[in-house]
């Protein structure tokens, strides 16, 4: 139970990431996603940023551990996303360029959902 309740976190996890990330696209199609993501995506800046870690991550090891599995050390982003999609060696520079990228990123997508509400007034 404790392991299937780890994965489930997992899968939420990645979904959030998902969405802090590509939310934005989502509040083009429809605009009320948009205070929600907003939220989603100053916490991720912040976490990113800041090196903090997520308390998913945490909750995560701790029912790993429940379920007689190893936890693993650090956060979720180095256990899963930085073999993955993160350069090697990466440094906190590179870290607070990716939380800068994702707002602006999203800052362009926001400017076209303004746009798309000005014109539906």
């Amino acid at each position: 139970m404790y392991q299937a309740l780890a994965d489930l976190v997992l899968i939420t996890h990645c979904l959030f990431i998902a969405f802090v990330m590509f939310g934005g696209l989502l509040a083009i199609w429809k605009p009320r996603v948009a205070p929600w993501h907003l939220l989603a995506m100053a916490w991720g800046a912040v976490v990113i940023g800041f090196g903090w870690v997520c308390p998913l991550t945490p909750l995560e090891n701790n029912l790993r551990q429940l379920a007689g599995q190893d936890g693993y050390p650090g956060g979720f982003i180095d256990q899963y996303l930085v073999p993955l999609i993160y350069p090697p060696g990466l440094t906190r520079g590179t870290q607070i360029l990716l939380a800068v990228a994702l707002i602006l990123g999203n800052a362009t997508v926001y400017a076209v959902v303004f746009k798309r509400l000005r014109r539906r007034r």
